[in-house]
């Protein structure tokens, strides 16, 4: 994500796809009548909720953070593009696990922050939808072996972060800090609470990083929540719908994973793309352990 307000305007202006169509009303009184592209800074709200709790959006700094992150995601026009497009597909699987499990629906959103919706691998070596590391994973029940690596399923993973924010509830009572702790842990903002002697997160003096990540994600949130308010119409044809599938149990090994595609009416690239946690061409199975396989589901006439 660019760093500054002026790269993401350079963004902007050097798009030849994106048009926004904005009223005279709300247009600079500089624009002429006769612009075919405006670019305006989005409006904030003047009353904002994450998960539940009030953003004190007149506190210090509080509301020039939110403007940058609203510019950033308004102007950054591919991806938040896709994010509208995959949210058609993986936001019911998400939403339906954070129910759940009892943890808040805008945490669907820190999904987007994290990964855009796509099994994607960090500098660091954290991967999947929901980020995790591979020294992690494990103790929120998450497989990572030769052949299997979980961070990689979106309904394991998901479930496992909902372990992690529930934790962190639990340790701070606020969900923007446990959102906070999902970027720098849970030390880490523990520790910064309690040299700096407050009890929020829009008063923690952070890094970059984290200092912009609940902003991002409260951004993230309003452009997706009101797409056409930003400029984003994007027509129900064009979302990705959630994949169909039908589950084979599997609770043996299996050598060779095209041969098994093929057996069971499919193949390896569709076989892959729905299960990206097969990480080899094999799948080694644990003792007394059964995973689910998808495959897409066999249409009949």
């Amino acid at each position: 994500m660019p760093n500054t307000i002026l790269s993401a305007i350079a963004i902007a202006a050097s798009s030849v796809l994106f048009v926004t169509s904005v009223s005279s009303e709300t247009l600079p009184s500089v624009v002429s009548e006769t612009t075919s592209s405006v670019f305006v800074s989005p409006n904030i709200p003047d009353a904002l909720e994450l998960a539940g709790e009030r953003v004190p959006i007149d506190g210090f700094g509080v509301r020039e953070s939110l403007d940058k992150e609203l510019i950033v995601n308004t102007y950054r026009h591919s991806s938040t593009i896709l994010y509208l497009k995959k949210s058609s597909r993986w936001f019911p699987v998400i939403e339906k696990i954070l129910n759940e499990e009892g943890v808040p629906n805008d945490f669907k959103y820190l999904a987007v922050i994290e990964s855009g919706l796509s099994q994607v691998v960090s500098p660091a070596g954290a991967s999947g939808f929901w980020q995790f590391m591979k020294k992690t994973a494990p103790e929120y029940g998450l497989e990572v072996s030769p052949s299997v690596d979980e961070r990689y399923d979106v309904a394991k993973s998901t479930k496992a972060a909902c372990q992690y924010l529930k934790e962190s509830y639990t340790r701070f009572g606020s969900w923007s800090l446990a959102a906070a702790s999902y970027n720098m842990g849970q030390y880490g903002v523990e520790k910064r609470l309690d040299e700096q002697s407050v009890d929020n997160y829009w008063d923690l003096h952070l890094n970059s990083e984290t200092g912009r990540y609940v902003y991002r994600m409260l951004a993230i949130k309003e452009v997706m929540s009101s797409p056409e308010k930003y400029g984003f119409h994007i027509t129900s044809e064009s979302l990705y719908l959630p994949h169909e599938v039908r589950e084979l149990a599997v609770s043996e090994d299996i050598s060779n994973l095209n041969d098994f595609a093929l057996k069971n009416g499919s193949n390896l690239k569709e076989l892959k793309a729905l299960n990206p946690w097969l990480r080899k061409d094999y799948l080694a199975v644990k003792p007394g352990k059964t995973y689910l396989i998808s495959l897409p589901k066999i249409v009949t006439e």
